[in-house]
């Protein structure tokens, strides 16, 4: 029976392998302790199970990093600050009075008075392995009011150590070897004797195992990580509608496309491609866990992501340099704007693996500077230019009264100030969350709202910015107004000045035609209306009321051609009649 029971437990602990997240452990690791964030639930607990090569004994303490001021017991003080802690009950704190013999080979739980063990949330023990275990008892429960009491002596391991979480919390799990030497000598020879013999560990004890924290999802992704499957499914949804409304917009005007709306048309694409290979990435890690296959699906992401990254700068870019709008060509200037793209997307890439693979806690800050100071220094490049930019196009289509192509780039540029702003904000508040990284609660305190601050919050505003961009230069029947072509005045006043700048331009080009051809002395009164004509016709722009007018002044070119030529016939005729004189005077 007690066979059946431990083949079903295995069984158990088997299956729920492939739907946890998992902690190894050894004795010969530097940590001591493994914790993990928990969404409490009816079927979350965490398991601890150690492979069957273990000996020796160990102290063992779970609980949630609430109570974690009652672990230990304070013995003395740095700076009268930073208190120091025994935690481990030896032979040296029973004789220093810091714990009991009762207690010894266990985790100290130093509670407050008129509180007890069981309304905390430590489960410890003194647990020992030994080869037989026939007669052992199983621990496979947490501690409750049944077994409350018996912490006295060594549990003997038989099973999975079994501990229900109703609560959600950061829940850690302690293992610590011990070698317990009583305050009688006689009974410390007994035990370290019967350790010897019983172990064959003369001095250290060896232990293997592994940690499943089984939250209310079934997968192998901690806690922390987890919201960010729903998230990048959430994100999928939203880029996958927008590229829809976008791909019908295009196909409605598809007559009307430029070549800007083209580039946006792959971006969005991309974007779809990228959301759906990070939501299938964590998917993937939450149902097979890490190892070479999602190493190598990590740099997939991490090339889609960066390449996403140095794409939509570069593209915001050309843009604020005024690219198809108000120069057809950059020069050598494009060659600038690539070299700086493809130097952003590589940092981009180390910077989205390293944010995966580096444990904050444990890495110094010179390999995070490694990863972030490169990036940095692109992304103010792209920033500081664009900005640059944009102002310097702005302000040439205002001086070009160019109000319609003026609109689009100021409304582009607030939709740029303001996602600045925004990261400039939220760069403080993360300054603020990680500039604790070392303390002993940060991983406590931020575990559920890491995910946000490291990579949410960034999606989730580059989605709202590159939502706006699309909707501000949407395809609509009106876009040849963006292209390389000049808008016309369409107020008076700008009009006049516009119809005197033209008026200058052809006088000039015609006084310059009459010097070369040598025939500007020789203008009669006909080359006076010929201007005055030139005159009505730039100020007559298809005009109904002008129709009298127009009318008034041909029928007044009428009556001048004709007194002009009534005039040269009567001169002809003047001529003719003082030679005809003169000869008959002759």
């Amino acid at each position: 029976m007690v066979f059946t029971l431990n083949l079903l437990i295995w069984l158990l602990t088997s299956l729920c392998s492939v739907l946890a997240y998992e902690v190894p452990f050894a004795d010969t690791d530097y940590s001591n302790q493994a914790c993990s964030g928990m969404w409490g639930g009816s079927n979350v607990y965490i398991n601890v199970s150690f492979d069957a090569s273990s000996q020796g004994q160990v102290a063992m303490v779970i609980y949630e990093w609430g109570d974690n001021g009652m672990l230990g017991k304070t013995t003395s003080y740095i700076d009268d600050t930073l208190p120091q802690k025994t935690y481990v009950c030896t032979s040296d704190a029973v004789r220093s009075g810091y714990c009991s013999s009762s207690e010894l080979g266990r985790f100290i739980i130093d509670l407050p008075s008129g509180k007890s063990l069981n309304e905390t949330s430590f489960w410890t023990a003194r647990l020992g392995f030994r080869d037989d275990t026939s007669t052992s008892k199983s621990i496979a429960v947490r501690q409750d009011s049944e077994n409350s009491d018996s912490t006295s002596g060594v549990v003997w391991y038989d099973g999975p150590i079994h501990y229900p979480v109703s609560r959600t919390g950061f829940y850690c799990v302690a293992i610590v070897p011990v070698t317990v030497l009583s305050s009688d000598s006689s009974e410390s020879s007994k035990l370290m004797h019967g350790r010897q013999t019983n172990t064959d560990v003369p001095f250290h004890p060896s232990y293997h195992g592994t940690i499943l924290f089984k939250n209310k999802f079934n997968g192998q992704l901690p806690a922390s990580d987890y919201p960010k499957v729903n998230f990048y499914l959430v994100m999928l949804l939203a880029y996958a509608a927008l590229a829809a409304a976008w791909g019908w917009l295009c196909y409605k005007h598809k007559e009307e496309i430029l070549p800007l709306q083209y580039y946006l048309s792959s971006l969005v694409g991309l974007l779809v491609i990228e959301m759906m290979a990070n939501f299938a990435y964590y998917r993937y890690l939450n149902s097979h866990g890490r190892g070479t296959t999602s190493t190598v699906f990590l740099f997939v992401v991490a090339i889609l992501d960066a390449g996403r990254n140095a794409l939509s700068f570069f593209m915001l870019l050309v843009v604020s340099l005024g690219l198809s709008v108000v120069r057809e060509t950059l020069g050598s200037t494009m060659t600038k704007c690539k070299i700086l793209a493809v130097a952003h997307f590589i940092f981009g890439v180390l910077y989205a693996v390293g944010i995966v693979e580096l444990e904050l806690e444990s890495t110094s800050a010179l390999i995070l500077l490694l990863f972030v100071i490169p990036l940095a220094f692109t992304l103010s490049g792209f920033l500081m230019w664009i900005m640059h930019s944009l102002n310097a196009t702005i302000q040439q289509l205002a001086a070009r009264k160019q109000r319609y192509k003026l609109s689009m780039f100021t409304r582009l540029h607030r939709i740029l100030l303001g996602v600045i702003l925004i990261v400039a904000a939220f760069f403080v508040v993360s300054s603020f969350s990680f500039s604790n990284r070392l303390a002993e609660d940060f991983a406590a305190n931020t575990w559920q709202t890491r995910w946000w601050l490291l990579d949410g919050w960034l999606s989730l505003l580059y989605f709202v910015a590159f939502a706006a961009i699309c909707y501000l230069w949407r395809p609509t029947a009106h876009n040849r107004r963006l292209a390389m072509s000049e808008e016309l005045a369409q107020e008076d006043e700008d009009a006049e000045d516009y119809d005197l700048e033209s008026l200058e331009r052809r006088t000039r080009a015609r006084d310059d035609d009459d010097d070369a051809t040598l025939v500007g002395s020789r203008r009669g009164p006909a080359s006076v209306v010929g201007e005055d004509s030139v005159v009505f016709e730039i100020g007559d722009q298809d005009d109904d009321d002008d129709e009298p007018k127009s009318a008034d002044k041909r029928h007044l070119n009428q009556h001048n051609t004709e007194d002009r030529q009534h005039g040269n016939e009567s001169e002809r005729q003047g001529l003719m009649n003082g030679d005809g004189g003169r000869h008959r005077d002759d």
